[in-house]
């Protein structure tokens, strides 16, 4: 097992769930939830999780609690995370 970083953009409130496609570099996360009492960060962690095929547990939140700009640690097999990094990034 592997920790990895991931940076992410959390776009709260949209119309769309999601997870893929890039904004400066990070992953973006889009949860319906609103950026009240830390909802969408968690909603934006499980959406990564579910994306990523590993369990909500392997994945916490290195810094940005406050921000839409987080990094979190992915713990799981390196090339099965790398691999699905890059599928959810080239996703529009």
């Amino acid at each position: 097992m592997t920790e990895l970083r991931v940076a992410i953009r959390v776009r709260p409130g949209s119309s769309r769930a999601g997870v893929g496609g890039t904004h400066a570099g990070a992953l973006v996360v889009k949860v319906s939830e609103r950026a009240v009492d830390g909802r969408a960060t968690e909603a934006a962690l499980t959406a990564l999780a579910k994306a990523l095929g590993v369990p909500r547990r392997e994945i916490r939140l290195v810094r940005g609690a406050t921000s839409r700009d987080k990094v979190v640690a992915v713990e799981g097999d390196e090339q099965v995370l790398t691999a699905a990094l890059e599928r959810l990034r080239d996703a529009p």
